[in-house]
């Protein structure tokens, strides 16, 4: 589709499904479900699924009282301390994804998903990934719950066992297109692994998690520090997601995913985490405006981390584009959108990387760079969540 300019306000996320975006809620915690703040961004259309991040629910578990009678409850139980942390992720997971069952029924499993981490240390063994995302999974007991998995090399072996038994993932941190090509061949190989065991392909979904908001961060930042080209930063993550969806749609257009689709299956579809809370990752991190549209331009009267430029920069059909609840209601208030901006980009996304790559980045060790940050995040969020949820119930969940 051709760009063009529509109404702003809340039009702008009707636009969005029209272009084949999702938005999705970035962050999720138990205070968003005990306030009913979940249920009123479904009803209204606003959100057609979620996504969590530990540390959210860390800050939530330490500070506030919306698990302190299940705490409690666990705490008298004398539950062991991973239990009951899986415990509290499992109860959100389930009401979460009840929430959601209304979009999930109304499109017939496309989305209405929620995606969650398992408990477990996410540097840790392909099998030990794997094993805590089925229990996960099991504990949840819903079908449109998805188990969030990072795109390490064990993360994406644990992705392909859990595909492989039926188990819908998320896969995210993925900051290259290399590693984009990683993803999509374990997904490929889970499918092909659920098919000979005769399980139904159509109720496998897959997402895959691009953080571009802290893309461009370390890309911006590299460049600041050489004090080469500002005309460049925010360059990166477009140029990036637009190769990245060239490569999504090769892999459609392929002879293996046809033998798939034939069968039932569903394509993988790409996020976009494109705020500062949850997976989002970094601050939106520039104000530069490129001509052509190959940079993610700051927003008239918008703040660092808002999230509408993304939105408004990253729209192609069979995305998802993960917000905080605040960035979701910036983009309600602010966001305008030019059409799908994606498709058929691959040149200029070419010239921008080779562009950048002249000014000294290396996208390699950035992605190298980023990933290991990721994994290193996730380690202290689940270790600040584990250390919430023990003092909490040595403290008699008070």
């Amino acid at each position: 589709m051709g760009e063009r300019t529509v109404t702003s306000g809340g039009e702008v996320l009707r636009e969005l499904l029209a272009e084949g975006v999702s938005p999705w809620l970035d962050g999720l915690r138990r205070s968003l479900l005990t306030s009913g703040t979940l249920t009123r961004l479904v009803a209204a259309g606003r959100v057609r699924g979620a996504t969590t991040d530990p540390a959210a629910l860390a800050a939530e578990v330490a500070g506030g009282t919306s698990y302190a009678q299940q705490l409690c409850h666990l705490t008298c139980r004398s539950v062991p301390l991973t239990t009951a942390v899986q415990a509290l992720c499992a109860y959100d997971l389930r009401t979460a994804c009840d929430e959601l069952q209304p979009v999930f029924a109304a499109t017939q499993g496309l989305d209405g998903h929620v995606s969650m981490d398992p408990v477990v240390h996410p540097g840790g063994c392909a099998g030990a990934l794997a094993d805590s995302a089925v229990a996960l999974h099991r504990a949840a007991c819903r079908p449109n719950a998805l188990v969030k998995l990072p795109a390490t090399d064990a993360g994406l072996a644990a992705a392909g066992e859990c595909l492989a038994r039926g188990i819908g993932v998320h896969v995210t941190g993925i900051f290259s297109v290399q590693r984009y090509e990683h993803v999509v061949e374990a997904w490929f190989e889970g499918l092909e692994r659920a098919r000979g065991a005769g399980l139904d392909l159509s109720v496998i979904p897959s997402v895959a998690g691009l953080p571009v908001a802290r893309l461009d961060a370390e890309v911006d930042g590299l460049l600041r520090s050489a004090g080469a080209a500002p005309e460049l930063r925010g360059t990166a993550a477009l140029a990036v997601a637009r190769l990245v969806y060239q490569r999504y749609e090769e892999g459609l257009g392929s002879a293996r995913w046809r033998v798939l689709a034939s069968a039932g299956a569903r394509p993988q579809r790409l996020m976009w985490s494109v705020g500062s809370g949850g997976s989002g990752g970094s601050a939106i991190s520039g104000s530069s405006a490129v001509s052509g549209g190959s940079a993610i331009p700051a927003t008239p009267g918008g703040s660092a981390g808002s999230g509408v430029p993304y939105v408004e920069a990253l729209v192609a059909w069979g995305t998802v584009s993960a917000l905080s609840s605040a960035a979701l209601e910036a983009v309600v208030e602010r966001g305008r959108l030019r059409g799908d901006t994606l498709t058929g980009q691959d040149g200029a996304a070419r010239a921008a990387v080779a562009r950048l790559e002249r000014c000294g980045v290396s996208f390699g060790e950035v992605a190298k760079r980023l990933e290991a940050d990721s994994v290193a995040h996730e380690v202290s969020s689940w270790r600040g969540l584990r250390g919430a949820v023990a003092a909490r119930m040595r403290g008699g969940a008070e």
